[in-house]
């Protein structure tokens, strides 16, 4: 085996957070002796062991001379946990692959050069893209202060997310309701409009035996419309009710129902979403995920904010008259079309889920 391969492991080994390690990266570690891999470890959940501590314990006295593949640059401050840098020196290690640089200020290459000043051969960007892959919330919050955004929807093969009346369940089957939870776990938060709470009255919660902890859900409410006895404020983790309004009354309701209320600037007949997402990534969210109807959905993606889209396509017609996928006025020639970069499609039951990147994002 080589860097390239042993690095791979690295990659798998940090998937194994993907539900749990937020708002931490997800990160990998693999020790490895004369072609031999003597240790490996993953980061788990924030203020446990980072990924070199649990590979080194596996290794032992081994890891001395040993080379470590870590698919983020190693920590060099002390945050929940101590510097990995000083036990990857304390355990005698020899050479240091790693994947990426760590984007967050407080590490930016402080973690190399300090491996670097201790003797230790250190070589960066093996598998660099699937690295970054990893973690592309982290990377958005700690290099411009922003969550990355995936917006979900669920359609039929006409593009209808509902029927003229509101209604809705279920549009896909439950190979693709179940893959949507896997979208939700993941998510750091899980953001929603007033009008889906009224209309569906949704729980909004991951339902997967694997996951302890629940995303901050956020409902998107200018007026405070949302009904105090909504399922939403019953379920375990917190609900945060973003708002335009200065309705004390309706407030108070809220708060009492068990939600967190927050106001934030309008922007036109909302809430501004961009300072929404701002205020997100200062809660520590990476990435976020938005499940609403067509105006929220149309507004987060009129207003830049959205990176991905992931459509569940349904095998049927809803017809004319039912609910399109995106409100987005002003959209009235071919010029001002939205582009977008379609990455994955593949089958998910019977349905299709369709993966695309917003094209003029970075």
């Amino acid at each position: 085996m080589n860097d390239v391969a042993y690095m791979a492991r690295a990659i798998r080994l940090a998937q194994a957070g993907l539900f749990t390690a937020h708002p931490n990266p997800r990160v990998g570690c693999v020790i490895v002796v004369d072609g031999e891999i003597v240790g490996e470890g993953w980061h788990e959940k924030t203020g446990g062991p980072h990924a070199e501590v649990v590979a080194l314990a596996a290794a032992g006295d081994l890891s001395a001379g040993a080379t470590a593949y870590i698919t983020l640059e190693p920590c060099s401050h002390t945050g929940r946990t101590p510097p990995c840098t000083e036990a990857l020196i304390a355990a005698g290690i020899g050479r240091v692959v790693i994947g990426m640089k760590d984007p967050n200020p407080k590490v930016a290459g402080s973690g190399i050069e300090k491996l670097e000043q201790a003797g230790i051969s250190v070589e960066v960007g093996v598998l660099e893209g699937e690295a970054r892959k990893l973690n592309p919330g982290f990377i958005r919050r700690m290099e411009q202060g922003l969550p990355y955004v995936r917006a979900k929807l669920a359609a039929s093969l006409d593009g209808r997310t509902a029927m003229a009346s509101g209604e809705s369940k279920w549009i896909t089957g439950e190979s693709g309701r179940a893959d949507v939870q896997r979208l939700r776990a993941r998510s750091s938060a899980i953001v929603t409009g007033a009008g889906t709470v009224l209309s569906d009255d949704p729980s909004l919660t991951v339902r997967m035996e694997t996951v302890s902890q629940q995303p901050l859900r956020v409902i998107v409410d200018s007026h405070l419309s949302t009904p105090a006895s909504s399922k939403i404020f019953r379920q375990e983790g917190s609900t945060l009710v973003v708002t335009a309004s200065e309705d004390g009354e309706a407030t108070e309701e809220l708060v009492n129902a068990g939600a967190e209320v927050i106001q934030l600037s309008s922007a036109g007949q909302g809430v501004n979403l961009q300072e929404l997402m701002k205020y997100l990534a200062e809660r520590e969210c990476n990435e976020v995920m938005i499940e609403a109807g067509a105006t929220l959905t149309g507004s987060a993606i009129a207003c830049g904010i959205v990176d991905e889209l992931v459509i569940y396509m349904a095998p049927h017609i809803m017809g004319a008259d039912a609910k399109g996928m995106f409100r987005i006025p002003g959209l009235e020639a071919m010029e001002n079309r939205i582009g977008l970069h379609i990455i994955d499609v593949r089958s998910v039951g019977d349905d299709i889920r369709i993966t695309a990147l917003v094209a003029d994002k970075d």
